[in-house]
């Protein structure tokens, strides 16, 4: 057990490296099952999530190598996924509760092995996500999912047949599910109100690339014409855009002046608009942009939406750039309805919040001080680190495996931008008597 501590007052300046996208890395490593023989997979960001699905592509007859970039400040690496002819078809509960992206894996093994046994995922505690969509639109396509002793026992028992999927809100993993498992179906089929995330353009790209026939990708249509088979390829992962949109709030949060590289800024629009309006000059560079901030930072109201929307991921860190703005906002978090959990772990810094029921009213103060506090997903954990950088003294964030499952080499990331952030074992009990 380890646990983070910040030290505040720092300001950020320098150069930081993003690797590739988490929530698409993952879903790319799951769609190498579609096609047998060796797979390369390269930009995989160094985190937890990564390990825990090439275990899970393991136990399915997987062989799986992981290699790590030693270029400094590259946090990423390459997956060399040998696929077999006959993949396993099962997914175990050890793994899957670990990592609600496992889900993945349901479309592709359907689509090659005709049935599957998946666990119910776990994942991060930010409300209900449940699986209706993803097993409507399979169903749609001819599967029979049934749910037995906490797994999703599903068949094909006379293969998959292109249909229209109608999702009743665009959601990234139904749709990434029904794609995997669409383009090795039978005849056409289109994908209404799916999912426009730059995750999902990187999964079609991806899967064009080994032979699908896609057309649509970044719209609400995705229309898809079923293959044969599909080949193995070599395939570059796309930036995370919550890494540098996390790296970009830290930098006008600590008034500093940072340069992300490696950040594609047609995918973080609204942010960087957000925290232009904030007070921080924000210009293009090559393979990336840098912030600039000289001042306390204005607050800024948040809305979160599908994309091309303002994302979800990036609330909380933003929630800790208003904790110290200047002035009142209100964030309306439209996806997830457990995110707030996050704010009461904020306002034990200090910060002035008050919530109703979706919405929340932030009351800026000049610093905020440090304190134990407890990291409750990936990006509460990234906020609070955030909010650490302005604390007065020094804040303490336990429960970093969180962390440690969305940002690759934070710690060190921050380090070299000039923060004092060092990990540290959580200390045990005191003997009584």
């Amino acid at each position: 057990m380890e646990r983070l501590r910040v030290v505040g007052g720092a300001r950020l300046a320098g150069r930081v490296r993003v690797p590739g996208a988490k929530n698409s890395a993952l879903k790319l490593m799951a769609a190498s099952l579609l096609a047998p023989g060796e797979t390369r997979l390269g930009n995989l960001p160094r985190i937890l999530d990564v390990e825990i699905m090439a275990d899970l592509l393991r136990r399915m007859g997987c062989t799986v190598t992981l290699e790590w970039s030693r270029q400094p400040g590259h946090h990423s690496g390459t997956a060399v996924i040998d696929v077999p002819v006959e993949p396993g078809h099962e997914a175990d509960y050890d793994l899957v509760r670990r990592m609600r992206a496992s889900i993945a894996v349901l479309g592709p093994l359907l689509a090659r092995c005709g049935r599957v046994r998946v666990a119910r995922p776990g994942g991060d505690a930010i409300g209900s996500r449940g699986l209706d969509m993803h097993i409507d639109g399979l169903t749609r396509l001819g599967a029979v999912i049934t749910n037995e002793h906490g797994f999703l026992v599903a068949s094909a028992p006379g293969g998959l047949t292109g249909a229209t999927v109608e999702l009743d809100f665009p959601s990234v993993g139904a749709t990434e599910n029904v794609l995997m498992a669409a383009v090795l179906a039978e005849g056409a089929t289109v994908i209404d109100n799916a999912a426009r995330e730059p995750e999902i353009v990187d999964l079609c790209l991806m899967l064009q690339a080994m032979g699908a026939k896609i057309g649509g990708a970044g719209s609400s249509t995705i229309e898809v014409q079923g293959v044969s088979r599909l080949s193995p390829v070599t395939y570059e992962t796309v930036p995370d855009r919550i890494v540098a949109g996390t790296f970009a709030v830290a930098a006008v949060m600590t008034q500093g002046d940072v340069i992300v590289e490696h950040a594609r800024t047609e995918h973080l629009r609204i942010a960087l608009d957000k925290l232009s309006a904030s007070g921080a000059d924000i210009s293009a560079v090559p393979d990336g942009f840098r912030v600039v901030m000289d001042r306390r930072p204005r607050a800024v109201d948040v809305v979160t939406l599908p994309f091309p929307g303002f994302a979800t991921d990036l609330q909380p860190q933003f929630a800790a750039l208003n904790a110290v703005a200047e002035g009142v906002s209100m964030i309306t978090e439209n996806i997830f309805e457990a995110r707030f959990v996050f704010l009461q772990e904020l306002a034990r810094l200090g910060g002035q919040i008050r919530t109703d029921g979706h919405h929340a009213v932030l009351r800026g103060v000049p610093r905020l001080s440090g304190a134990p506090v407890e990291a409750t997903d990936v990006r509460a954990g990234a906020g609070l680190v955030l909010a650490g950088l302005v604390a007065e003294g020094v804040t303490l964030v336990s429960e970093i495996h969180h962390i440690d499952r969305g940002y690759a080499g934070l710690v060190e990331q921050l380090t070299e931008l000039g923060a004092e952030v060092t990990r540290e074992p959580v200390p045990g009990p005191v003997p009584v008597g």
